[in-house]
């Protein structure tokens, strides 16, 4: 039978049992990454209960959400964040689970560290405590976030029971245009089909634009998977993967590696391999796009205009109307010239080498706006010392916004990083909720590129 790489590694992890009910099946996980949010409520659960952990050479942790990014980040002045932190490292260190710390070298967000780590791998069931695990399956790896209870069940079971899910097709054809991204790409997807157009479905990545892409690259489009309703996105490894993991301090060693690619391989869609949907998208007919509502489905390209309500699906209009409410905008506005208060470059979903370098190209030589407060986060210690090697820390330092220390930072109001109420941020994170980046924030997504481009002229522009 034709299976798809989907099918392929969710039979290679189901357990059948005659004892689960319907259509759940017991799907065996190899590895979970911890941060300090989700997972220290599952450790005391455990203890509760004086359940061992089932496999601790299966999991690792770090800090990322909660922590300031400031250059004293040892100091956690909020309470609360200060608690989630001790109680990770002092659950970690009574369990045995290995903790990437601050100034270990690797810390940073959990799904920037697993791939650069070696810890993210083809073939592999990854998840964690974030709807962001997505990421990971840029490698090939069936991955998808998790709740605290089921962060609990994989700490003692190595397991966690899971309905089958419908599989869908993505295929990004032809080349991007020069200051069009694989952000653009991904925002395009979701407005198209809707932040529910792929309620139940696992994606497959796929086309000659996918496989021109960097690894960088492949794990923005995955990341932005949950944003149109996905449980997960994958693209099958190639070529450019196992360059991306060679060498990783955890990805196998030589003796093994000839081996693991041999099955890294064998992680492709056979030909004919039936979906239960399949979309294309012409990438070379795609501009930089730019949200301008509060869900990421609310993007245009950043020529276009807001949309007029009357003109929506009815399903629609409600939403659209609380947007322009919030955001200030109003029906038939053009997003191009929209003044931005603040900009934020990391995340996730752009806080890798490549978006501190594309961004780093268009601040060179510039300087940011005046009214603009800029932040540079990168998404790892890693990614942290790369740049400095590079001399990107000087260029934006030079032109006027702040490097800091890494950390999930902007993305979310979980920390110190935060928008005031009532501001405008241009940002490369991956959600646009009300509230997201701070109470009364108001924020539109967008690439490095627009970005970085939008911080130079104090309004949101298309890198050009």
């Amino acid at each position: 039978m034709r299976r798809n790489i989907i099918e392929k590694i969710w039979d290679a992890h189901a357990i059948c049992n005659d004892e689960v009910a319907g259509d759940v099946e017991i799907l065996t996980i190899d590895f979970m990454l911890l941060h300090e949010v989700t997972s220290s409520q599952a450790f005391s659960l455990l203890k509760e209960r004086g359940i061992p952990l089932f496999d601790r050479t299966r999991m690792a942790a770090t800090v990322d959400h909660s922590i300031p990014t400031s250059r004293n980040r040892l100091i956690i002045v909020d309470d609360a964040a200060r608690l989630q932190v001790a109680s990770l490292r002092a659950h970690c260190e009574e369990f045995g689970v290995t903790l990437f710390d601050f100034d270990s070298g690797y810390q940073g967000i959990v799904h920037v560290i697993g791939p650069e780590l070696g810890l993210t791998q083809p073939g592999m069931t990854i998840v964690c405590g974030d709807s962001h695990t997505s990421t990971h399956g840029a490698f090939g790896a069936l991955a998808f976030g998790v709740g605290t209870s089921e962060v609990g069940h994989v700490m003692a079971t190595g397991a966690l029971l899971q309905a089958a899910p419908k599989t869908m097709k993505v295929s990004f054809e032809g080349a991007f245009k020069p200051g069009v991204t694989p952000k653009d790409a991904i925002l395009t997807l979701i407005a198209q089909i809707g932040i529910a157009g792929a309620n139940g479905h696992i994606i497959e990545y796929s086309g000659s634009a996918v496989k021109s892409m960097s690894m960088e690259e492949r794990m923005t489009i995955c990341n932005m998977s949950i944003e149109c309703g996905a449980r997960a996105g994958l693209i099958a490894p190639d070529e450019v993967t196992f360059a991306f993991l060679k060498g990783r301090p955890y990805a196998p060693s030589d003796s093994r590696w000839d081996e693991a690619v041999a099955l890294w391989r064998s992680l492709a869609s056979d030909e004919g391999a039936s979906y239960d949907r399949e979309l294309t998208i012409d990438v070379s007919e795609l501009s930089p796009m730019v949200t301008w509502g509060i869900n990421p489905e609310q993007a245009i390209s950043v020529y276009g205009t807001v949309p007029v309500v009357d003109s929506l699906p009815e399903t629609h209009k409600a939403v659209a109307r609380q947007a322009l409410s919030y955001t200030g905008l109003a029906e038939g506005d053009a997003i191009r010239g929209v003044k931005v208060e603040w900009a934020f470059i990391g995340s996730c979903t752009n806080g890798r080498i490549e978006d501190l370098r594309s961004a780093a190209e268009v601040l060179r030589g510039r300087r940011v706006h005046p009214d603009v407060t800029m932040y540079v986060v990168p998404g790892s210690e890693q990614v942290m010392a790369q740049a400095e090697r590079e001399g990107l820390r000087a260029i934006f330092e030079e032109a006027g916004a702040e490097f800091r220390m890494p950390g999930c930072s902007m993305c979310l109001g979980m920390n110190d990083d935060k928008v005031p109420s009532g501001r405008r941020c241009i940002s490369t994170s991956n959600r646009n909720f009300i509230g997201r980046q701070g109470a009364g924030s108001i924020t539109h997504l967008a690439s490095p590129l627009t970005v970085a481009a939008s911080a130079v002229a104090g309004c949101i522009v298309p890198w050009e």
